[in-house]
């Protein structure tokens, strides 16, 4: 069985919602997958004052729509309220319009996320079209217990925004990720800049191995890969690394 994953990388406009959304929608137009990722803050940008820019359903709707044209599931994270506090929350939306989500755990404290936002505290898995993806943000990749698979998950998606100063950080991980793990990882981050950050891109598609089947470097667009899932369950079952691995109680 295959699956197809589209991710999307691009300029985003700081803080211009309605504006991202219609780019975003054009550059969906006619895009066939089973999964389309977009990037962390896909809608505003990395945003340090959360209050302005909370989604009160209107990008959450846009997804909706968007998902059941394209009749795929459609990933990303928006800042949304949540009583006092504020979170970033990862949504995967199905075409039916189901919607799950994951709220991004790792709050990146020297960027100032942790005074602003509150972390969640539940690791997600949703399984879609016959694949297990577990969702995760962007800080979130630097920490493998966390993403840990124990037989529970076949790809990793990670919705960025990680800054260029870091881009090796971020490729090297990816592909650590992807290897440790024995899964594919989907790594969707942004090019451009904002007031004081700049964007390298490095979106990719890393399988079981470490290879990359796309890596966008610093292009715009959006690039389709296939997740073969008869070839990753071959693979853990000749090379059974999953077996010789430290048994551990999670805490949150």
């Amino acid at each position: 069985m295959k699956s197809r994953v589209a991710i999307l990388q691009r300029d985003i406009v700081w803080c211009d919602v309605e504006r991202n959304l219609r780019e975003l929608e054009a550059m969906l137009s006619g895009v066939e997958a089973d999964v389309i990722v977009l990037s962390e803050m896909f809608q505003t940008g990395f945003v340090t004052e959360p209050r302005s820019v909370a989604d009160g359903g209107a990008t959450l709707g846009w997804m909706q729509m968007m998902a059941k044209r394209l009749d795929a599931a459609i990933v990303g994270s928006v800042i949304v309220a949540d009583g006092e506090s504020y979170r970033n929350r990862m949504y995967f939306v199905k075409p039916t319009g189901e919607v799950e989500w994951y709220d991004k755990h790792h709050l990146f404290s020297v960027g100032g996320e942790a005074h602003l936002f509150t972390a969640g505290r539940e690791r997600r898995v949703v399984e879609w079209r016959g694949v297990r993806y577990l969702l995760e943000i962007c800080y979130d990749l630097r920490f493998p217990v966390w993403s840990r698979q124990r037989g529970d998950y076949d790809a990793v998606i990670y919705s960025a925004l990680w800054p260029k100063p870091r881009r090796e950080v971020w490729r090297t991980l990816l592909r650590a990720r992807a290897i440790e793990n024995q899964a594919y990882a989907i790594g969707v981050n942004r090019i451009g800049a904002e007031p004081t950050l700049e964007y390298a891109g490095d979106s990719a598609v890393i399988d079981s191995r470490g290879v990359a089947l796309v890596d966008m470097e610093a292009s715009a667009g959006v690039a389709v890969v296939e997740l073969d899932m008869e070839r990753l369950a071959s693979f853990r079952e000749r090379f059974n690394v999953a077996a010789d691995a430290d048994d551990f109680v999670l805490r949150v």
